[in-house]
């Protein structure tokens, strides 16, 4: 609850700095807010869970997430600074709405009632729709936004209807009541209807197949932060608060239900990874990497009562490796016409280090040791074959080898073409951002358990 009320008040602050004209605090104040507001936050990893009225609970499980998203959020309001150098009177507003969009995706993993977890998953939808179509002028921004605002509004109509039908069968929103009376007999069939709906509404908002086909046009329209927000901050906000909501209203998952689950993570993962490899467009190519990753963490649903300490690393190493590729490919487009594959061609001889880092980056998402990703995936294939669904770790390995081939199309353009102009100076913030990020990936990779046993306790 600390954490929520923080994060709102340096909102609030961000957008009165701009009526006193503290545009050039802005940044560096938001980093120490957030980074003081992370010391908060880890201060209550140990603390028993509270309840907040049954509205809020804060538990290992919210405090391990929340501090992910903050991590992540620093990293997007770091790049901000330059990203929106050009637009210096609507900085604040951007910084003031990627704070309130954690507040909504801290929300989303702390609930305790189904009423916060929309009012959560509504607080970060509105933002993500303001971001993409931020560019007013350009028409893709426009476009990205209007698709993004009219799918995403009927997903979020979904999953109220689903809870809705939740509360008419048990009579509660609250999470603990819904879960005792779900193992009761002579539920009423609405029941596992209205828990359907609220499945398939955060199955768009994470971009898995059949629902993710708002994605790549959305990635490719947005300005290239925002894409990096809903490809790093908004997908793992998406796929823990799905976990959660499963976990919480369900003792177990009916047999159903995991079969479900298993056609869309294979379906997710060889759609993303089949389409991103027909891809010029590296904004294009990573949406529908972030599709067959959405694949990948689904895999965790089937192991529901052990994965949470897996999820939270997948989703970790998947969001360090997006922030640096993202740092990068910023950088190298942000005075482009566009994202192609050809703005990165000798990318390796006028500036090594970031193509160093993007190929770092490239080759965790593709599973690649000593990177996380491939710990990330080892841990979560483990847990699936212990779950008895070898099929879908066969399909896994499968997808992991496939996506090498769209992954290396870049790394092989970063090192054997030559480029096209000289490149401008590099500001540090990049470097900074960039760096960090990836060397985080690497320690977790090589230190997988101090991320794997947060939840086992």
């Amino acid at each position: 609850m600390n954490t929520l009320l923080t994060i709102s008040g340096l909102g609030v602050f961000c957008l009165i700095a701009e009526i006193f004209n503290l545009r050039k605090l802005l940044i560096p104040v938001a980093i120490i807010g957030l980074l003081a507001i992370l010391g908060l936050t880890i201060s209550e990893f140990n603390i028993p869970s509270s309840h907040y009225n049954n509205m809020i609970v804060v538990n290992r499980f919210s405090v391990s997430f929340s501090s992910l998203f903050i991590v992540l959020t620093i990293f997007l309001i770091a790049l901000s600074g330059d990203f929106y150098k050009e637009h210096q009177s609507k900085l604040s507003d951007y910084v003031a709405i990627k704070i309130f969009l954690l507040a909504g995706a801290v929300a989303m993993v702390s609930f305790g009632n189904l009423a916060m977890f929309f009012i959560g998953i509504e607080v970060l939808s509105i933002s993500l729709y303001i971001l993409a179509a931020s560019k007013r002028l350009e028409v893709n921004s426009n476009e990205a936004g209007m698709k993004y605002f009219l799918l995403g509004s009927f997903a979020s109509g979904i999953i109220l209807f689903g809870i809705c039908l939740i509360y008419g069968a048990t009579g509660y929103f609250n999470i603990d009541e819904i879960f005792q009376l779900s193992q009761g007999a002579g539920i009423p069939v609405w029941f596992p209807i209205g828990l359907t709906l609220i499945i398939i509404g955060m199955l768009f908002k994470i971009a898995a197949a059949p629902f993710h086909f708002w994605a790549p046009d959305v990635y490719e329209g947005a300005p290239s932060i925002t894409t990096a927000l809903m490809s790093t901050l908004a997908k793992v906000v998406a796929m823990a608060t799905l976990y959660k909501l499963i976990q919480g209203m369900v003792p177990a998952i009916p047999t159903i239900f995991e079969n479900i689950i298993v056609v869309i993570s294979v379906l997710t993962m060889s759609v993303g990874n089949l389409m991103a490899l027909r891809q010029n467009n590296v904004k294009r190519m990573l949406a529908f990497s972030g599709i067959s990753h959405a694949g990948f963490m689904l895999m965790a649903l089937l192991s529901l009562s052990s994965a949470a300490g897996t999820l939270l690393y997948y989703t970790t190493a998947y969001a360090l490796a997006g922030i640096a590729a993202f740092a990068v490919i910023i950088l190298v487009t942000k005075n482009k016409d566009n994202e192609d594959i050809i703005n990165f061609n000798g990318l390796g001889k006028t500036n090594p280090l970031m193509a160093a880092i993007l190929t770092a980056s490239l080759l965790s998402m593709a599973g690649i040791p000593i990177f996380s990703g491939f710990f990330a995936k080892f841990s979560l294939f483990t847990n699936t074959i212990e779950s008895g669904y070898l099929f879908v770790v066969i399909a896994g390995v499968i997808n992991s080898i496939v996506s090498i081939g769209y992954y290396f199309k870049l790394i092989i353009a970063m090192y054997t073409k030559d480029a096209a102009e000289t490149p401008s100076a590099t500001p540090f913030v990049y470097y900074f951002t960039a760096v960090i990020a990836i060397i985080l990936n690497i320690a977790i990779g090589v230190f997988p358990n101090t991320i794997l046993n947060l939840l086992s306790a």
